[in-house]
């Protein structure tokens, strides 16, 4: 004989695949953000999980390169650096333009890496590529931490608008996010998207202003540069913290619309094509 309890009539929910490019579903999204938690930390702990440096790497990866930069950018070929020391110059770039480029290149891989997942349950596809960038958060502080200590190492100084900080960071977590959903989504469908992320990532390095001040360009080109959202988290950063002239005004209200286009588009293709990805994964 069943129980009461077995008796009663079990809820039914149907889960069906959305439709059209507006089906972004935003209010469960929000109603799964326990599961974001999660789905981040365990990033973090994947991360320095059996591993021999652990958290000690977020502090060498960007003060190796600001060594390698000063060696030969700044020493060898005496680039300017607005009136900065050029390590501290260079290390206040690395430190947001790692954060972007690890959850770049961690979010576009995401979808591949937690194939196991995707195919077994039913949970909001975004809420993968988004925890895989905010796992970069920790390495950030680590080396935004390391960042004051040479800045007063220097004698440089710190500046009111460092409290302007925040928005730089929400700049470089959308630019991101952005691109690492096109990227996941389009990895799903064809495999050789892993081979040329970290292509794209140095190209785009280069193409920031981290071992060469923006002030090189002039106008019309210089507001064109910043169709490079990262230009304006770069040099937003160094004003913010070390106070410096090119205070990114034009500069950072194209970086932002960009980033932001970047975000909606790239959101709106991943929930296109996310119906496809446990059939493709």
């Amino acid at each position: 004989m069943p129980t009461a309890l077995e008796s009663l009539p079990s809820p039914l929910i149907t889960i069906k695949p959305s439709t059209g490019w507006l089906g972004l579903n935003l209010p469960e999204i929000w109603d799964r953000r326990e599961l974001l938690y999660f789905l981040t930390w365990r990033e973090v702990k994947v991360r320095y999980k059996q591993t021999l440096l652990g958290a000690a790497w977020a502090l060498l990866q960007p003060l190796f390169t600001m060594v390698i930069f000063s060696l030969f950018f700044g020493r060898l070929a005496k680039l300017p650096s607005d009136g900065i020391p050029y390590p501290v110059f260079a290390f206040t770039a690395l430190v947001p333009w790692i954060f972007f480029s690890n959850g770049l290149t961690q979010s576009a891989n995401s979808l591949i890496n937690n194939s196991q997942l995707i195919t077994k349950i039913y949970f909001p596809r975004l809420l993968v590529p988004t925890a895989a960038v905010l796992g970069g958060v920790i390495d950030f502080l680590l080396a935004f931490g390391l960042l004051i200590l040479m800045i007063l190492w220097y004698g440089v100084g710190i500046h009111a608008s460092i409290v302007w900080i925040p928005l730089f960071v929400l700049l470089a977590f959308v630019s991101s996010l952005g691109a690492g959903l096109w990227l996941s989504a389009l990895n799903v469908e064809y495999r050789d998207i892993r081979h040329t992320v970290p292509f794209l990532v140095q190209m785009w390095m280069f193409a920031t202003p981290i071992a060469y001040p923006s002030s090189l360009l002039h106008e019309p080109w210089h507001t064109l540069y910043a169709l490079n959202p990262m230009v304006g988290v770069v040099e937003g950063f160094r004003w913010a913290i070390l106070g410096t002239k090119t205070r990114p005004d034009s500069i950072l209200l194209v970086s932002s619309a960009i980033a932001i286009l970047a975000l909606i588009t790239g959101a709106l293709f991943f929930r296109r094509t996310e119906k496809r990805f446990a059939d493709l994964i």
